[in-house]
């Protein structure tokens, strides 16, 4: 039955995710299973501090990982919607508008998309965070104070700005199946570096891929690690384009300001609420712009005399 499901989508939205979906729940018992009988250290808990987590090195908290795993259940499900509605308009633009079609029998097309998407994906990931309503989507992803295998499935429920981004590879002539496989490829290799059970590789691995120790500063709050390592698979990109930031001490991982929940539905709409009630209490609509579009924890800067005076 399940085979006969997979068969009915169409072959561009075949996803490997899914199918890989089996292997990562593997991965993520046999990391519970290591935290439970090698970690010395106590089970991470709510701390004094704000109620922030200070789990164990690798650590899982039960409601944190089911939580993880069923926002990564849901995603596969809205993913494939998206992907539906991308393909419509890719197919356009390969078909009608890019100059030549590459075919997917020249092994340098498999090159270009998997180059070309990871290329991408850096920059998607980066407008990412730093402008707000796109933050807003993404957010979900940093907002566990736990990193381990079960973290990577906490994904994102609204694709739409990736579909802009992807646009220029069918433009140029890849296949639209080709792009989503290359980018299922990323996710996939971006599930096995959301893990504290692997220290520092190979000198050489680190200068080129994105690994374990790299992805540990991109989930952290830490003032020294937020916005930096923002690589799917190549660090090349950060290390060109000046984001990247080596793994000084362990991370201090989730939001800046915990969520406090593992609600489904607020880890992944909080932040549009909070976007929404600064909209609504901005009086201007440069600032009612800059709370959308700004980057997340804009505010605006008014002048002495426009404040309100007394105290």
């Amino acid at each position: 039955m399940l085979a006969d499901l997979w068969h009915a989508i169409p072959e561009p939205l075949q996803d490997p995710v899914a199918l890989a979906a089996p292997f990562f729940l593997l991965f993520i018992g046999i990391e519970a299973l290591a935290a439970y009988f090698l970690e010395d250290e106590p089970p991470g808990g709510p701390a004094a501090d704000g109620g922030r987590a200070h789990p164990a090195r690798g650590g899982y908290e039960r409601r944190d990982a089911l939580a993880s795993i069923g926002a990564g259940g849901v995603s596969v499900l809205t993913m494939t919607a998206w992907k539906g509605l991308g393909l419509l308009g890719y197919s356009v633009l390969f078909a009608y508008v890019a100059p030549w079609q590459l075919s997917t029998g020249d092994w340098w097309t498999w090159v270009i998309a998997l180059v070309g998407v990871d290329f991408l994906f850096y920059w998607t990931h980066r407008v990412a965070h730093r402008v707000r309503v796109i933050w807003a989507t993404h957010q979900a992803h940093h907002s566990s104070e736990y990193f381990n295998f079960a973290t990577a499935l906490r994904q994102k429920w609204n694709n739409a700005h990736e579909l802009v981004f992807w646009a220029p590879l069918p433009l140029l002539g890849v296949p639209p199946a080709l792009v989503f496989l290359s980018f299922s490829v990323s996710l996939v290799y971006q599930f096995f570096v959301h893990t504290e059970r692997i220290g520092r590789l190979w000198a050489p691995v680190e200068l080129v891929l994105n690994t374990p120790s790299h992805h540990r500063v991109h989930h952290g709050s830490d003032p020294e690690y937020l916005d930096r390592n923002y690589a799917g698979i190549l660090i090349v990109w950060d290390r060109l384009f000046g984001s990247f930031q080596p793994e000084l001490h362990r991370p201090t991982y989730g939001l800046t300001t915990p969520v406090g929940s593992t609600n489904l539905l607020t880890i992944q709409t909080h932040e549009y609420a909070a976007i929404l009630r600064d909209v609504r209490r901005a009086p201007t609509l440069r600032e009612k712009v800059g709370y959308v579009f700004g980057p997340p924890g804009w505010s605006p800067v008014r002048s002495p005399a426009a404040e309100p005076a007394g105290g």
